[in-house]
């Protein structure tokens, strides 16, 4: 197995696993360093670049995913329906871009990223990526002038990037050991939740107490309409799948979160989980032949033309709770906040 298969069993376990102690002064290193790096940013040694339009980022403390693109997606239609005019900047993971460019939502994945690609399908707005978010957003406000805010995917420890607005978000595995990378999950120490402006819930999660005055909202992800992975004209509904042998994949951070929803379904299936970001091969699928694949959305835009049977996505959408002031409200209060300053 993979080592970034192993870690991620190991992160989520009940207390230290032993094969991890070695790694704990590893952690503790890239505890003060990113510590120290932090602190040059807040203090000004190494400067922030601030963008003529305001930047809300939508990142997390844990390495993997934990919903950012369906919460990208989610405030990328709450803005438009309010008169913003939002562009996406994303690192572009798997495509290792180090030139900007803009995402053309015809693109293969590997030449822009699975994430890109998906946001750059499903939003309908402009997308840019490359390993330096400034440079990305600047690119796409060259070729967008009317785009009025950015929406930085997974930008929260990249601090080059100014941001008038935080969003950090977890999944139902919570923190894990609550130990930082390479020992833990964690990218940062949960302390730093102190300076965001929100936190987001996707599912349950297992977290310890949010610091006070922190607002949290809970986001669920809804789905239940599969569509054709060669043919996204045609769509089928979870009950035409049922009694059929079924083999469900997934590649995203916590793979038993797509599994938990098929179940949620009524549907039956064979599991296939992969590492966050796999980029697949025929040889993935050839414990289905004969039967039905089902993915998830973020995997399909890599997987067209690599199974030659029946394969079904699951597109889903984020919903909010709205809470006593809604995330919305908190967000375009900082917007607004920018655009009369």
């Amino acid at each position: 197995m993979a080592l970034s298969e192993t870690l991620p069993r190991l992160w989520y376990r009940r207390g230290l696993a032993l094969p991890l102690l070695p790694l704990v002064p590893v952690s503790w290193l890239f505890g003060a360093l990113s510590g120290l790096r932090r602190a040059a940013y807040r203090a000004g040694l190494v400067r922030s670049e601030r963008l003529p339009v305001p930047v809300v980022v939508v990142g997390n403390l844990i390495a993997g995913g934990a919903g950012k693109t369906p919460l990208t997606l989610w405030l990328v239609e709450a803005l438009r329906i309010r008169g913003w005019r939002p562009g996406i900047v994303s690192r572009g993971y798997g495509a290792e871009v180090t030139v900007p460019q803009l995402v053309d939502p015809a693109a293969a994945a590997g030449e822009c990223g699975d994430e890109p690609l998906l946001l750059a399908r499903r939003s309908g707005v402009p997308v840019a990526v490359c390993r330096d978010r400034v440079a990305a957003a600047r690119a796409l406000l060259d070729a967008h002038p009317d785009c009025n805010v950015i929406i930085a995917d997974d930008g929260l420890q990249h601090y080059r990037l100014a941001r008038d607005v935080e969003l950090a978000i977890f999944d139902a595995r919570g923190t894990g050991n609550g130990r930082l990378l390479p020992a833990g999950p964690l990218r940062e120490p949960m302390d730093r939740l102190r300076r965001v402006d929100a936190v987001v819930l996707n599912g349950v999660a297992a977290l310890p107490d949010i610091p006070v005055g922190v607002p949290c909202h809970q986001m669920r992800l809804d789905g239940a309409r599969f569509v054709a992975l060669n043919d996204a004209r045609r769509s089928c509904s979870a009950s035409d799948l049922s009694g059929r042998v079924l083999h469900a994949y997934a590649g995203i951070g916590d793979p038993g979160r797509f599994f938990r929803h098929l179940e949620t379904l009524g549907l039956r299936f064979e599991p296939h989980p992969f590492p966050d970001h796999h980029f697949f091969s025929t040889a993935d699928f050839a414990p289905a032949q004969g039967g039905v694949v089902l993915l998830t959305e973020k995997d399909a835009v890599k997987c067209a033309g690599l199974f030659d049977g029946e394969a079904w996505a699951l597109p889903v959408s984020a919903e909010i709770d709205l809470g006593q002031s809604g995330l919305i409200e908190r967000i375009l209060e900082k917007l607004n906040g920018r655009k009369a300053a």
